[in-house]
């Protein structure tokens, strides 16, 4: 088998058990690898009702095929669990040297589970394999972890580790690496910090197994200078991913005051000329020649690494227009190992119920200061900082007043950095996205703006969501590798399936990797169905805000226009129709059939029964 390790490493916390297993190259190609191998393990392994924090849940890390081979962007590595926050399947990637090193430890897959007695951390060097403690950095930032790792390893090791945040279990912690990483938003770091993992280290130097290794060296070094000559020429590192915030504002589409509105006059002191202006360093992941980290000096005069989604929901979403104590806030999360979307999110939402009397508070938009300090709060849980270490969603079931309605959150995950109140097919992207509230699975945003009629709601919308989702959430996220060549600078999806042949002696289509996200998302809604039987069309919906006449905007290119509950209710039957799923929105019998998934979907309908 060429491309896959084939190989799986287990490691038990709880009794210290070590053991290698193997894997089938059917398993490699019915679900390639990333997502698909994390998705199918946890349904497999996992039983129904577990605690998402307790010894019985599983850490996933799982890489793909092209993984960490030299060629455009193939950097990333996917983790997963099931969700502390929305309670069902859950992931995120990152970019980070774990990729490479886990392979060159000749491994596919690692799964964490159990529990550690005491803080710990993994650390692999090829074949060995160690639990270790980590006292001298429990309780300390992903900064300071990181550094202490370097000492020890080098700085070429691979890392993922948590910081204060995953330790005390929020919700949102996510799993960090390198100088700005960052991934699993819908508390990866937590699922960590519940086994008393806080970190995991790797460092390998076994070949990767290729069909064509030659062949692919030189492929891949031609191609990263295609990419990065590519990138020169369009301009596009210059303002990364930031760029889009000056687009945002103007079309009515930048969250602001917890999304209450769709632009503002300052929101040019944070957008991507400004961020360029004031960068101090540029930082990438692994194999990429389009760098989009742009660091800055933040208020207190640390580096902090800034995108438009962190500046987004930490900025304008907060109405905090200081470019320097955005940084700051991101620097924050991504010491203490915070979500920044979701960390925006739930202080957008706290400040608001608070403006409408649902609870009480010193906390207003515009206050950076406080807002540092609700961070501290949070991750030590002390105060408010317990409930707003647990999300929008669970704050506002807590503040009650109907306030639940404008938590700008999806399956219990808060929205990225899109406000559409009048975007009906990124409403649909943000309500399908299957771990929740993510921009990552389908970001239809600019087809529907500038391609389409902003005011459709017409069966073409849903199918582009879902011809994203393919690709975005299917063909990335299994192979793994980075969306940004082929989404920011227009290189060819054509070149991945001819990486993956080449390094893997078969003979793919664009096709093949299409049936085989439509098993990966399929597979992802029976999990959903396992954990919440009583799943139906509404959980597939975006905020209830956003269908309400009174949250219009009353001036600008939207003026008095909102989503239309009935007509987003039949764009998201398209979307059903389209992927062959019911009403409910779970696959149909057919489907099932021609997935090849029978036996998961037996076990699925012992708690939903299928159509």
């Amino acid at each position: 088998m060429y491309g896959w390790t084939g190989n799986i490493l287990r490691i038990n916390l709880t009794t210290g058990a070590v053991k290698k297993e193997t894997y089938t190259e059917e398993f490699a190609r019915t679900w390639v690898g990333g997502r698909g191998f994390a998705v199918k393990i946890l349904y497999d392994e996992l039983k129904p009702g577990i605690d998402p924090l307790g010894p019985d849940n599983k850490f996933i890390v799982a890489v793909g095929p092209i993984a960490g081979i030299p060629a455009p962007n193939t950097g990333k590595t996917v983790v997963a669990a099931k969700s502390p926050l929305t309670g069902g399947y859950a992931d995120g990637n990152l970019g980070t040297r774990i990729t490479e090193h886990l392979r060159r430890c000749g491994y596919d897959v690692l799964i964490v589970e159990g529990r550690a007695a005491v803080p710990s951390y993994i650390a692999l060097e090829n074949d060995a394999v160690s639990i270790l403690p980590a006292g001298e950095i429990w309780g300390q930032g992903t900064y300071a972890t990181h550094d202490w790792i370097y000492k020890k390893y080098g700085r070429a090791a691979g890392v993922l580790s948590i910081g204060q945040a995953g330790e005390t279990l929020s919700l949102f912690a996510v799993v960090r690496s390198l100088e700005g990483r960052a991934g699993g938003r819908p508390g990866m770091g937590a699922v960590m910090g519940s086994k008393n993992l806080k970190a995991i280290v790797a460092k390998g130097n076994k070949p990767i197994p290729q069909a064509d290794p030659q062949g692919m060296k030189a492929l891949g070094a031609s191609d990263l200078k295609k990419v990065g000559e590519m990138d020169k020429k369009s301009g596009w590192s210059k303002q990364s991913t930031n760029g889009v915030l000056a687009w945002c504002n103007e079309v009515a589409a930048l969250p602001v005051r917890n999304m209450r509105r769709t632009h503002h006059p300052d929101a040019w002191k944070v957008d991507g000329e400004r961020l360029n202006n004031a960068r101090v360093a540029t930082y990438g992941c692994p194999n990429c020649t389009m760098r989009c980290g742009i660091t800055i000096h933040d208020h207190e005069g640390h580096e902090s690494e800034l995108d438009y989604e962190n500046i987004g929901m930490l900025g304008p979403n907060l109405e905090i227009f200081d470019l320097d104590q955005v940084a700051s806030l991101n620097y924050m999360c991504d010491d203490y190992g915070f979500d920044t979307i979701s960390a925006g999110g739930t202080l957008a939402f706290y400040a608001d119920a608070i403006d409408r009397g649902h609870t009480t508070g010193t906390f207003a938009f515009g206050d950076a200061e406080r807002a540092k300090e609700l961070l501290r709060m949070a991750s030590r849980r002390e105060g408010v900082g317990n409930l707003i270490a647990q999300g929008s969603l669970r704050m506002a079931r807590a503040f009650g007043h109907d306030s639940e309605k404008y938590a700008m959150q999806a399956k219990g995950l808060e929205l990225a950095a899109y406000n559409c109140k009048f975007c009906p097919g990124m409403a649909l992207a943000f309500g399908t996205a299957p771990i929740g509230g993510t921009h990552k699975e389908s970001w239809v945003i600019t087809y529907e703006l500038n391609q389409t009629a902003r005011d459709s709601y017409g069966p073409e919308k849903s199918a582009k969501v879902i011809e994203l989702q393919r690709i975005r959430g299917g063909l990335f996220e299994m192979l793994t590798a980075c969306r940004f060549p082929w989404v920011e600078i227009g290189w060819g999806l054509e070149n991945y399936p001819i990486y993956f042949n080449k390094i893997t002696g078969l003979n793919w289509t664009l096709d093949d990797f299409w049936k085989t996200s439509d098993r990966v998302y399929a597979l992802i809604k029976l999990f959903w169905l396992r954990e919440m039987p009583d799943i139906d069309r509404r959980f597939d919906y975006p905020p209830g805000i956003w269908f309400e006449p009174s949250n219009a905007d009353t001036e600008g290119p939207i003026a008095g226009k909102f989503l239309e509950r009935d007509k987003y209710d039949g764009l998201l039957q398209h979307f059903y129709d389209q992927r062959q799923w019911d009403r409910r929105g779970i696959p149909t019998r057919r489907l099932i059939q021609t997935l090849g998934l029978e036996a998961e979907a037996a076990d699925a309908e012992k708690y939903g029964r299928l159509e």
